[in-house]
């Protein structure tokens, strides 16, 4: 059995007759009775009995017709389902990102636009969402770093400076500007490697020269800014995550030329998902 056999039959129980049934459906006449006809072949069994142009339901039938009728309503129920997910007035998606600060005005955006979409948001470092992207884990994520995994489809959405941030009585807070030989030996207060912010300023620091003293490591921006704020040494960040924590103050590191990206990024085989493209078409603003 098929689905479009028993949609036939149903048609014709329903309609009383296979014209009637043909035109209801859209179908043709000779298409529809051949589905007919293939569903009591198969179960060599007889659904309808032919009086003239009249056909008369047999026993059978009547208790098949119900069966079909409740298969009917799931497929209706089914496409509306799916229909309603493909113009985003209902679904769910699921974000991963390095911080709060650039996902969530993708998500203001977002919302504004398909306020049924469900959303949850998982934060990590950059290579923490990059992986649950590629588990499935997330359907899309926003990263200050594009990764060169082919399985992966990044757009570039924004450009921000890294600056270097002290403690309000740390030495450094008058002046806001440290000369890279400053930082040789300054106690620091780091992330964990996987971070695209620790990464772009140990790339710098080796061209440079420069060897800052790892007092501290610490898996999370908050967690750096409160080990900071408490004067344990000076650590970077990119500015718009600095935030408005009166305890620290940004310092420009002089002629440093730092910068993180953020990317919205997506499995590249699901780019052209409706709720992904949205997605992708709020983050680029």
């Amino acid at each position: 059995m098929n689905f479009a056999q028993l949609r036939a039959f149903a048609a014709v129980a329903t309609h009383g007759g296979f014209s009637a049934a043909a035109r209801a459906i859209g179908v043709t006449q000779p298409a529809l009775t051949h589905q007919v006809r293939a569903l009591e072949a198969h179960y060599g069994v007889t659904l309808f009995l032919r009086q003239g142009r009249r056909v008369v339901v047999t026993p059978l039938a009547e208790d098949l017709l119900r069966l079909a009728r409740r298969l009917n309503s799931v497929a209706d129920d089914a496409d509306a389902l799916l229909a309603a997910a493909g113009g985003l007035q209902t679904g769910a998606l699921r974000i991963a990102a390095d911080g709060p600060y650039h996902v969530v005005p993708v998500i203001v955006r977002l919302r504004a636009t398909h306020p049924g979409l469900a959303l949850t948001v998982t934060v990590g470092n950059s290579a923490i969402a990059e992986q649950r992207l590629l588990d499935v884990a997330s359907d899309v994520a926003i990263l200050a770093q594009s990764s060169d995994d082919e399985r992966l489809y990044a757009r570039r959405i924004a450009k921000h400076p890294i600056v270097a941030f002290v403690a309000r009585r740390h030495p450094w807070a008058k002046a806001r500007r440290v000369r890279p030989e400053e930082l040789h030996q300054a106690p620091m207060v780091m992330r964990e490697p996987g971070s695209a912010t620790r990464q772009a300023f140990d790339a710098w620091t080796k061209r440079r020269g420069v060897q800052p003293k790892a007092v501290l490591e610490i898996e999370s921006r908050e967690a750096v800014r409160e080990a900071v704020a408490a004067g344990l040494g000076f650590g970077v960040v990119s500015l718009p995550e600095l935030g408005a924590d009166e305890r620290v103050t940004a310092v420009e590191i002089h002629e440093a030329a730092l910068f993180t990206e953020e990317h919205a990024v997506c499995l590249a085989d699901r780019r052209k998902d409706r709720a992904i493209k949205a997605f992708f078409e709020a983050a680029i603003g």
